[in-house]
C-alpha cells in the first residue's frame, strides 16, 4: 500500500500539469479571432438573458423568497440527515433509507483534506 504523502503528491504533481496544460489550451484560443469574436457575442446573450430573467424574477417575487427558503431548509435537513446518519454508524446501528418509488439509499462518506492556515 502506498503512502498516504506520496498519494498526495501525486496527486499535487497531476494538479500542476492539468493545469498548466489548461492554460496552454486557453493562450491557443485566444489567439484566434472567430473564437474572440464568438466570445464578445457570448457576453452579449448572456447580458440579454440575465435581464430576460431578472424582469421575471421581479414578477415572481414570493416565489422566488419561498424557493430560497425551501434551500435554505433542504440544506439543514441535509446536515441533520447526515448528523443523525453518523451517529447511528458508530452506535454500530444500520442504516436504510427508502424514498418513495421504493428506492432504497445507502450513506457513502468522503474524506476531504483541507489545508491549514
Amino acid at each position: 500500500m502506498q503512502d498516504i504523502q506520496e498519494i498526495f503528491n501525486k496527486i499535487e504533481k497531476s494538479k500542476k500539469e492539468m493545469k498548466e496544460l489548461k492554460s496552454a489550451y486557453k493562450e491557443a484560443l485566444d489567439g484566434v479571432q472567430e473564437y474572440q469574436l464568438l466570445q464578445e457575442q457570448l457576453k452579449a446573450l448572456r447580458e440579454k438573458r440575465k435581464h430576460v430573467e431578472q424582469t421575471i424574477r421581479e414578477q415572481f417575487s414570493t416565489e422566488m423568497i419561498k424557493i430560497d427558503d425551501l434551500k435554505i431548509d433542504i440544506e439543514s435537513d441535509m446536515e441533520m440527515l447526515s448528523y443523525i446518519a453518523i451517529a447511528k454508524i458508530t452506535k454500530g446501528e444500520s442504516i436504510g433509507i427508502t424514498d418513495k418509488y421504493s428506492n432504497e439509499y445507502e450513506p457513502i462518506f468522503k474524506v476531504k483534506f483541507k489545508k491549514v492556515a
